[in-house]
């Protein structure tokens, strides 16, 4: 049996599986589907201070082989999230990292200001580069200076591992990755949705009440992955991939091009019980192929460059 442990550096993992922010809830939804220490950890739902409301509707809308969703973060708040569920994820053996939210840069700090007292977190995943809540998707993670900054002083807030959430929406991904690094980030997830839109022929008025989106799902995987090897080949730490992932095959295909570790986001709204799933396909891959470690895989694709 292949050995699926996952090492950050900064943090240990079942296996090399969570699930992404905004897709997963805060896990206590899908009890029903899965046993929540099964996989590597969950990445719950993003949180602002207070609580959120979100976008109105129309919020979601299917593309060819993808999701475009406008939802807009809406979510319980700090206190509400710390007081009534993470005491719930800590019954349940979860490895829980907060996606933590901000309007502007001393949010951000206050939410991880206010985590930081309580136990059964093991990371924060800073989200920074959300294309739903600014206009035309601006973010901090579209500019350096303002990734590294904003970075920079929520490492200094933070009692635990800061994982940076890179946006895709940029000319140039490293750029913004090396960022992040030298503002001391622990590790890099990336990457968020694609900024995009949907219209409506006959009644020649978009589609999502917010106009933009982030488009989601196996449409991005390519994207996803050039960007992934990108970073792999620009920065020291650790890295997390996400994008378009419904397999095992997916998954380790983002190992090889240099994450440790993977996010499922769309899939889990196709099969609830696919980062389960996504494990065992793993284990079943390494093991017909007599990989014993599967972390030896990661960063070993050979190119001619």
């Amino acid at each position: 049996m292949a050995d699926l442990r996952a090492d950050l550096g900064f943090l240990q993992l079942r296996n090399p599986v969570l699930t992404a922010s905004g897709t997963f809830g805060y896990g206590m939804e899908f009890l029903s589907f899965l046993d929540l220490s099964a996989i590597g950890g969950i990445v719950v739902k993003g949180l602002y201070y207070g609580p959120r409301e979100g976008n109105p509707p129309p919020r979601l809308v299917e593309t060819a082989s993808g999701l475009i969703n406008a939802i807009g973060l809406p979510g319980v708040g700090v206190e509400h999230f710390a007081a009534d569920v993470l005491p719930e994820l800590r019954k349940h053996d979860a490895t829980v990292i907060v996606n933590v939210c901000g309007d502007g840069d001393e949010e951000y700090f206050q939410v991880i200001e206010f985590l930081n007292r309580y136990d059964g977190i093991a990371a924060y995943e800073l989200n920074i580069s959300c294309p739903n809540v600014k206009l035309n998707g601006a973010c901090p993670a579209m500019n350096p200076h303002m990734t590294r900054t904003i970075v920079a002083t929520a490492k200094q807030r933070s009692r635990r591992p800061l994982v940076v959430k890179l946006s895709p929406n940029v000319t140039n991904i490293a750029e913004i990755a090396r960022a992040a690094e030298d503002g001391g980030a622990d590790g890099i997830s990336l990457i968020n949705t694609l900024l995009a839109m949907a219209v409506d022929l006959e009644t020649r008025r978009p589609k999502l009440g917010n106009v933009f989106g982030g488009l989601s799902g196996p449409a991005i995987k390519p994207v996803a992955l050039r960007m992934t090897y990108q970073v792999a080949q620009a920065v020291r730490i650790p890295i997390i991939g996400m994008g378009g992932i419904c397999t095992g095959r997916d998954a380790l295909e983002f190992m090889l091009v240099g994450a440790r570790a993977v996010q499922v986001g769309t899939a889990n709204f196709v099969d609830p019980a696919a980062s389960v799933r996504i494990v065992h396909e793993i284990a079943e891959y390494c093991d017909a192929r007599g990989i014993a470690r599967v972390a030896d895989i990661v960063g070993t694709l050979e190119t001619n460059r």
